[in-house]
């Protein structure tokens, strides 16, 4: 088939800068791909093009997906343009289906066999279990498992060493060292490797045998990688022995996108691509064909305020319609009734997205208790064995049984009331010994100092005044005056688990109906059947990827939920601390582009909201002159050309000098009948409309000696920066 054959048969609807991208086969090829953009129609057709135009045999081509469920969905793409016939002989594989056929080839070469793969996570679970056990001499939460689980898949996932890890033990709050090594070791006796064991040992392999890695560079000679951004180091680093630093490469991905940081994302190999592969070509495919106008050039404006990206800008193709809805509440405790008010009078597919699984369930619960259709996507369990929710519980069913001494020894040292172990063993000795409640014990002994004594005189006034109040009141009790919310603060852990069980015990009277209600909501959640005809969608980012709805509301959209940390001074912060907040900011940004016709976002009257800032903020980078309107872009264009011919640069202009800072008046009457001041002196005062006063602190020149960017201390303590000639065309001032 010649090239315009199958151009005319398969590839009519594709812009230019798809048929690029499909078309461009050979060497290192990074394609960049902005949401809506149209990656999965090009994969496919690429594919077709390589084996009809370029006859490349189906049998040399090894395509590698994030997921299962994503290979399957490729692999019927691709069926459906171009037959069963090919596309059986194409291989789609996630990158353990290729690790575990790289081993078991192996395998046949040494004449061994490799340890048994783990395929159920449950058995991985109970030996983690053991390990905790024996290690922290307490029995683990569910969520305590899951935590040490997701730490470990990080360890191995970015390769890191000993040392990497305590450090990691440091960033993270956590002790996940002896667990890490304990569960490795465990692995070994038993013969077995993990879904990460067996990237790590495919790698080693391909490493170690010359001909093993032979055998397969010959074979993949044209290797196509899908969400390249969700790749791991380790992944990127196998993908990377298999192509060679200038073999036959596809990577599709945007970095913007890479959200999954936990399991060890690495979108550091997509903006490492041209200095990792010599040579290579780097194509952007930066049409939304999705989303609103209003919706991708808010969504392009904030996510350029990260700074570890490539500069590229996501272009609508949609004309303008709904402008983006800022839904005021007095606060986060408001959007329940008012989601359920949209939930009740439903017309078109809405989902409402949310950065973690607990945000929310207050909303699940009134939609259960009113009988509102709904569909959940993914819902976790983690924050019903989260060690704050199992706290709560284990001191409410305290305050009802105050004769229990395993739930005494969960709970009494949470109260910053100075009781030590050995002492509060002893209060359950004495209270078994005389059939009393085991804070009476304290009355019963001398061996605890009066300062102590009167702390848990007072914890036992609080417990059993609380068993006859409604969970809501009693939680305010736990957390403002029983101590619990200290123990939070000094621990540093989530308080925002209190927040969401005030939320939902407010619809209980009682103690006992809110612990049953909690065991319902598991019970409920657990077993949630999908009814894909509803169209009210509840879903986190997370599992929203790759999706669309035709309208979207983001909730929990404040400090300290989304994002959960502010950098507010990126000088000061660690390079982790940068890290997580600019993947903050891509999750968010994901939310925002799953939006067809309509996005709504909440805010809250008594929450900062730093997110909802920055979308109406132009970032403060030197490429923010590209994005206001179309008559700002023109004027910004004509202001650098005429300063540029004011400056003899580019043309013949006797006696002109190019120097960095040029005498006041140089340019006056000179470009386009404005004056834009070309001497920006560090200490000159300034007036800008929206910040107010400040002083310049740094200018950058470009090759032509023309400023291209400076940064302003403003009066209020803040310093930002601005694009040259761009902040003195939108207003701003040099103060005399």
């Amino acid at each position: 088939m010649t090239e315009n054959e199958f151009l005319q048969k398969y590839a009519k609807s594709l812009s230019n800068q798809q048929l690029d991208a499909v078309t461009t086969i050979d060497g290192p090829v990074l394609l960049l791909a902005v949401p809506g953009s149209g990656k999965t129609t090009v994969l496919v057709n690429r594919l077709g093009y390589m084996l009809y135009c370029k006859a490349v045999a189906p049998e040399n081509i090894l395509t590698l997906t994030y997921t299962v469920a994503a290979t399957r969905d490729m692999a019927q793409r691709f069926e459906g343009i171009f037959g069963e016939g090919i596309s059986s002989r194409l291989e789609f594989r996630t990158i353990n289906g290729i690790c575990a056929k790289i081993i078991a080839h192996y395998g046949r070469l040494i004449g061994k066999s490799a340890f048994e793969l783990i395929t159920d996570e449950k058995v991985v679970g109970r030996i983690l279990t053991e390990n905790y056990v024996r290690i922290y001499k307490e029995y683990p939460t569910e969520s305590d498992i899951k935590n040490v689980r997701t730490l470990i898949t990080y360890c191995k996932n970015m390769m890191l060493t000993k040392d990497e890890i305590l450090a990691l033990e440091k960033e993270t709050d956590s002790d996940i060292y002896a667990i890490y090594e304990a569960y490795n070791r465990e692995l070994k006796n038993r013969g077995l490797m993990d879904y990460d064991d067996q990237m790590i040992y495919a790698y080693r392999m391909l490493k170690g045998s010359p001909e093993l890695l032979s055998f397969y560079k010959e074979k993949y000679r044209y290797i196509c990688v899908d969400e390249a951004q969700d790749t791991s180091k380790i992944q990127h680093m196998i993908i990377g022995l298999l192509s060679g630093a200038a073999g036959n490469l596809f990577m599709v991905g945007d970095e913007d996108q890479s959200i999954y940081g936990f399991r060890a994302a690495y979108p550091e190999a997509l903006l490492n691509f041209e200095k990792d592969h010599p040579g290579a070509k780097v194509l952007v495919m930066d049409k939304n064909y999705r989303s609103n106008a209003n919706i991708v050039e808010a969504a392009d404006r904030f996510i350029g305020h990260n700074t570890m990206r490539h500069d590229k800008h996501m272009q609508a193709t949609k004309d303008r319609s709904a402008d983006i809805n800022y839904i005021q509440l007095g606060g986060r405790r408001n959007q329940y009734n008012y989601l359920f008010k949209v939930a009740s009078d439903i017309s078109k597919q809405t989902a409402v997205l949310y950065r973690d699984n607990e945000s929310v369930l207050p909303l699940v619960d009134i939609l259960e208790r009113q009988g509102v259709n709904y569909r959940i996507k993914s819902a976790d369990m983690a924050f019903f064995t989260h060690r704050v929710v199992m706290d709560v519980i284990s001191i409410m069913r305290f305050s009802i049984d105050p004769y229990d001494s395993g739930l005494f020894m969960k709970i009494y040292f949470k109260f910053q009331n100075y009781l030590n172990k050995k002492q509060a063993e002893m209060l359950c000795r004495i209270a078994a010994s005389e059939d009393i409640p085991i804070l009476d014990a304290i009355e019963e002994t001398e061996m605890i100092n009066g300062r102590v004594k009167g702390k848990c005189r007072s914890l036992r006034t609080h417990l059993s005044n609380m068993r006859y109040e409604t969970p809501h009141k009693a939680l305010l009790r736990i957390d403002k005056y029983m101590g619990y919310g200290e123990y939070l603060e000094d621990n540093h852990l989530d308080y925002n688990k209190i927040f969401i069980l005030r939320e939902l015990s407010k619809n209980e009277e009682t103690i006992d109906g809110f612990l049953r209600r909690l065991d319902e909501l598991q019970e409920i959640l657990r077993g949630k059947e999908q009814d894909y005809r509803t169209k009210f969608i509840l879903s986190t980012i997370h599992s929203s990827k790759g999706l669309e709805y035709d309208e979207v509301y983001l909730m929990d959209v404040c400090d300290g939920v989304f994002p959960d940390a502010v950098v507010k001074n990126p000088m000061r912060a660690t390079p982790q601390e940068l890290r997580d907040f600019e993947e903050e900011r891509r999750i968010f940004y994901v939310g925002m582009t799953r939006a067809r016709n309509k996005l709504n976002i909440f805010t809250y009257s008594d929450e900062e909201a730093t997110f909802v800032k920055e979308i109406s903020e132009l970032p403060a980078r030197d490429r923010a002159d590209t994005r206001g309107e179309s008559d700002v872009r023109e004027r910004v264009k004509k202001a650098k050309a005429s300063i540029r011919r004011s400056a003899g640069i580019g043309a013949q202009t006797k006696g002109k000098s190019v120097s960095g800072t040029w005498g006041k008046g140089t340019t006056k009457g000179q470009i386009d009948e404005q004056e834009y001041p070309t001497d920006l002196i560090i200490g000159q005062r300034i007036l800008q409309p929206k910040y107010g006063n400040g002083v310049i602190t740094d200018v950058t020149y470009d090759e032509d000696a023309i400023p291209s960017k400076f940064s302003v201390m403003f009066d209020d303590g803040k310093e930002r920066l601005f694009a040259y000639p761009f902040a003195f065309v939108t207003g701003m001032k040099l103060m005399d």
